[in-house]
């Protein structure tokens, strides 16, 4: 957990680096992400994070809220404009402060917990480890929005493994989400890390398989790009399938970009 849970900070501090030194214009410039404002980003992180924390020191009081949550997240267009009062600040200073303690208190009680330790989420329950990969993946995805927004290219680290790990393990959970039938098939996902790393998953000899660079699978599988907008490699009809619905994250389904919104 202190492994994961480092990797975690990391991604944080990355999205903290990004957005400290901005005027109140820039915070609130739209990403291309649903037109969501910078600081709708950095509050969507720490209200999750909020959550998080919750559902490790009171589940039944997360338990209790998640119902609200999710309607939000079935019925609303716009998330922030119900979520972002949920938490509170509406002055960047004051939600920088708020997460800041929020997800230093988060790390610290997920350091303490065994890898294996189950909590509650929106969907099945998952493993301290996972849930604690899940956040950092979800923080990198809402970073991505914000380079986006200022132009500045990003330099991904190793840590950008458990974003591709999560993608790949939730292959079956994106069919799943959307009511459709559960691929009998297990990919196999060859991927290039930053640092020219291989990383593999499934079996040399699977018949269906995806290629090419980490980055790109990741912006696929958080829907941060249409993967006709990368230079990413497949073959077979349930993987070309995938990648065009995959999605990493619980909750319900969401419609990936079209090509060319993101890219």
């Amino acid at each position: 957990m202190n492994r994961i849970c480092s990797d975690v900070e990391a991604q944080y501090q990355e999205l903290d680096d990004l957005v400290s030194g901005l005027n109140d214009k820039k915070w609130f410039l739209e990403t291309p992400f649903y037109h969501w404002t910078i600081f709708d980003e950095v509050a969507h992180v720490a209200f999750f994070d909020h959550e998080a924390l919750l559902a490790i020191e009171d589940r039944d009081r997360f338990r209790e809220r998640t119902g609200d949550v999710m309607e939000i997240i079935r019925t609303s267009d716009h998330w922030p404009a119900r979520i972002n009062p949920l938490l509170g600040p509406d002055d960047p200073g004051e939600l920088m402060s708020l997460w800041r303690e929020t997800r230093t208190r988060l790390l610290q009680r997920l350091r303490e917990m065994d890898a294996r330790d189950r909590l509650p989420w929106y969907g099945p329950d998952m493993s301290a480890r996972s849930f604690a990969s899940a956040r950092l993946m979800e923080t990198w995805a809402h970073a991505q929005d914000v380079f986006d927004t200022l132009g500045i290219k990003r330099r991904n680290g190793a840590g950008l493994r458990h974003v591709a790990h999560i993608g790949v393990t939730t292959f079956k959970w994106s069919f799943i989400v959307r009511g459709l039938e559960s691929p009998d098939i297990t990919p196999r996902v060859e991927l290039i890390g930053p640092d020219g790393d291989r990383w593999e998953w499934g079996e040399p000899d699977a018949p269906e398989w995806v290629r090419g660079s980490a980055e790109a699978f990741c912006l696929i599988v958080t829907q941060r790009r249409n993967v006709a907008d990368t230079e990413m490699q497949w073959h077979g009809k349930t993987v070309g399938k995938w990648l065009s619905i995959a999605q990493a994250f619980a909750g319900v389904a969401q419609v990936p970009p079209a090509p060319g919104v993101r890219s």
